[in-house]
């Protein structure tokens, strides 16, 4: 390892990553190197870490490499693995029309949610093509404290429970996830969004991301909720015909979703890179250890 890595920093929506550059993989990220760069008070900080690769380098990528060049290696803020994260999507374009490896217009991306599609516009905001979403069967119900709600199972690449509430400030300080049942709809965790009215088409909420606690942005989140305000609102684009977008506000932003009638949903918002510098190899690998 040489003594120092390259690193930038990046946000969509205030959903901010910690951005590592390695074209051929040549970096080892554990999980604790990944949760020690994540660290707001001790590294660097973010929700999450941005692992740039070329889709030939990595193992989990290869196949995809004749679609896509790059792909995401996304980490969550603790170290672990992660299919998708939507927002990281949009920072992710972002870096790679800063490094002048694309320009304006579409690329595509390789995540492990699958190939997406990505539309970097001339204003600024960045279009992310995010797949359908599924919607597994069976009631589930989400809770906090006293407080209980149902609430629909949709999955984005990765999974979510999506809870209408009266107020954002029933959802509690999210700093441990919130419970579910049953167990067996999300074996391996879940993405919790609690949800509020502002309007026709308008949404606002707030989330916990498995991994990482409360973020002020889940760009995955904010398409599951679309879609479970679209199916709660009668207008579920694949039995009208008619495209449905709503406006969702999330605590460092808003972003815009759109779910059209053969069930692919984009979603448009900022990115923004904010630094760049150097990671010391040494703190790193004695970060790690510790």
């Amino acid at each position: 390892m040489s003594t120092r890595i390259a690193f930038l920093k990046g946000h969509g929506t205030e959903n901010d990553f910690v951005i590592v550059p390695d074209p051929e993989n040549a970096i080892d990220l554990p999980p604790a190197a990944v949760a020690a760069l994540c660290d707001r008070r001790a590294g660097i900080g973010g929700d999450g870490l941005l692992h740039v690769v070329r889709s030939a380098a990595h193992p989990e990528a290869e196949g995809m490499a004749a679609e896509a060049e790059w792909f995401m290696d996304y980490r969550n803020g603790d170290g672990s693995v992660a299919e998708m994260c939507g927002n990281g999507v949009r920072v992710f374009a972002r870096y790679l029309q800063r490094a002048g490896h694309v320009t304006e217009g579409d690329l595509a991306v390789a995540t492990r949610g699958g190939v997406k599609t990505v539309h970097i516009a001339k204003d600024g905001d960045v279009t992310v093509g995010m797949g359908r979403a599924v919607l597994p069967e069976g009631d589930v119900t989400v809770r906090v404290g006293e407080r209980s709600w149902p609430a629909r199972n949709v999955n984005m690449g990765n999974p979510h429970a999506v809870a209408f509430v009266d107020d954002l400030s029933h959802a509690g300080d999210l700093l441990s996830p919130p419970p579910f049942s049953p167990a067996a709809a999300y074996p391996d965790g879940v993405n919790v969004e609690f949800v509020v009215d502002r309007g026709p088409g308008h949404v606002a909420l707030r989330v916990h991301e498995r991994g990482s606690g409360e973020t002020r942005s889940c760009g995955t989140g904010a398409c599951a909720v679309a879609v479970a305000a679209a199916r709660r609102d009668g207008a579920d684009p694949t039995a009208t015909g008619a495209p449905a977008t709503y406006t969702v506000d999330v605590p460092g932003g808003t972003l815009v979703i759109t779910e059209r009638p053969d069930g692919e949903i984009e979603m448009t918002g900022p990115a923004v890179i904010v630094a760049e510098g150097e990671i010391d190899a040494d703190w790193l690998e004695s970060a790690t250890s510790a």
